[in-house]
């Protein structure tokens, strides 16, 4: 792998979070002047960076909060920044919930609310229903992050047990208009998905919910489950104090894939976008990555090189190791990629989240090419058991491939790209 191919493919991966950029995003999508109030509020990791881009766009006076992660906040004005922690939550963030709902608090018909809303978020406003604690959300998250369940079943659990999701906020801003500027890391863009929705109803009944619950078997606090079973659901779309309100997803996947395929062009190699929505064990993901990767570079197709082939979406991890694992879904997608290429030539790639941290440590994701398990194992690391035990940070540390550029302030999701060199 040469340092020139690395240079392409994180250029790459900064056209792609470029074009989700907070002020371009938000330029073309500024509500109309109310007559009262505007207040702001907003969560996810890239919840700071809208939050001070709407500040210089909006011309006259504002107020409100937003809650982004540990270490991600930029400075505002009039907007208040918290800090809570990602991705399990804890009592910052329940702090955070609540002065976003009383943010919220004693407006009228005149007063305009904007949600700012970005991934990460779901962690980051923790409000557990009656009858639950913060150790009840906390129990969940962890159980949810351990079980590989996709993002749209785990956000279906996190809105009924929860006090400020699934358009729980947006009710408690009534009779106040909301509108919902969302950028996207969900597959599929569905801005109720996105941080569950705090100001978009879930179209996902409580029954459909608890039937997602049995047949994947996943594993559930008993406090969660004797909450779930009260059945106490959600708000529904057609709560007649959510109309009106008007919601529009400003960034997303396929528009950061597009630019970073524009990028590749430009520079005289063609790319392809296999998919924006992506989903699925991050292992089994690298598999199928690779044998296209493969393919292509064996017999030249499904495409001719050379060629980039990008994709997004939002891959999952189901931890097996012991010690917890250190890495996040990016890095074990490549981690499993680099041992399906073993020793193959030609072939060069890159994953990484797009808020710039990917799980558990402080990068956003690796490099990889047909040499990384060999040096892999000349550095004392078996790249198999480094994957057995979810460990991908360590067998790419090792490796020297690390990709760590720090959080980028938007999030759009996973970022895979594939350098194929020769057919």
């Amino acid at each position: 792998m040469t340092p020139d191919d690395k240079a392409f493919l994180a250029g790459l991966f900064d056209a792609a979070v470029a074009a989700a950029d907070p002020v371009q995003a938000l330029r073309p999508h500024l509500p109309a002047r109310p007559k009262g109030r505007v207040v702001v509020i907003g969560a996810g990791k890239g919840a700071a960076q809208l939050a001070a881009a709407f500040e210089d766009l909006w011309e006259g006076p504002v107020e409100g909060v937003v809650v982004t992660r540990y270490g991600y906040a930029a400075p505002c004005r009039h907007i208040r920044v918290v800090e809570a922690a990602h991705p399990v939550p804890d009592a910052a963030g329940l702090a955070a919930s609540a002065a976003l709902m009383q943010a919220v608090s004693n407006l009228t018909p005149d007063d305009l609310v904007v949600a700012l809303v970005c991934g990460g978020g779901s962690a980051l406003l923790p409000m557990p229903a009656d009858g639950l604690t913060l150790q009840d959300e906390q129990d969940l998250n962890a159980a949810l992050l351990a079980s590989g369940a996709p993002i749209g079943v785990m956000n279906a659990i996190r809105k009924h047990v929860s006090g400020i999701k699934g358009g729980r906020l947006a009710l408690a801003a009534h009779p106040a208009k909301v509108v919902t500027l969302v950028v996207s890391d969900v597959p599929g863009d569905d801005p109720a998905e996105v941080a569950s929705g705090p100001t978009v109803p879930s179209r996902v009944t409580l029954e459909e919910t608890l039937a997602m619950i049995g047949n994947r078997g996943i594993a559930l606090p008993p406090a969660i489950t004797a909450h779930l079973a009260r059945g106490q659901g959600a708000p529904r779309p057609d709560d007649p104090r959510l109309a009106g309100h008007e919601v529009r997803v400003i960034a997303s996947a396929r528009l950061s894939l597009e630019a970073a395929a524009a990028r590749a062009e430009a520079a005289g190699i063609p790319a392809v976008i296999l998919s924006d929505a992506i989903e699925g064990e991050a292992r089994d993901v690298g598999l199928v990555h690779a044998a296209i990767a493969r393919e292509v570079a064996a017999r030249g197709r499904p495409f001719a090189a050379p060629v980039v082939i990008l994709s997004g979406g939002e891959t999952t991890v189901t931890l097996r190791g012991s010690g917890g694992g250190r890495g996040g879904r990016n890095t074990e997608f490549l981690l499993s990629f680099a041992g399906a290429i073993d020793g193959q030539d030609g072939i060069v790639a890159m994953a990484a989240d797009t808020d710039g941290i990917d799980g558990s440590e402080d990068n956003a994701g690796a490099f990889a090419d047909g040499t990384s398990a060999a040096r892999m194992r000349a550095a004392g690391v078996d790249p198999v058991a480094a994957l057995q035990g979810n460990d991908a940070w360590g067998a790419f540390h090792a490796a020297g491939d690390i990709f760590a550029p720090g959080p980028t302030g938007t999030n759009v999701n996973d970022f895979r790209a594939i350098l194929i060199r020769q057919a």
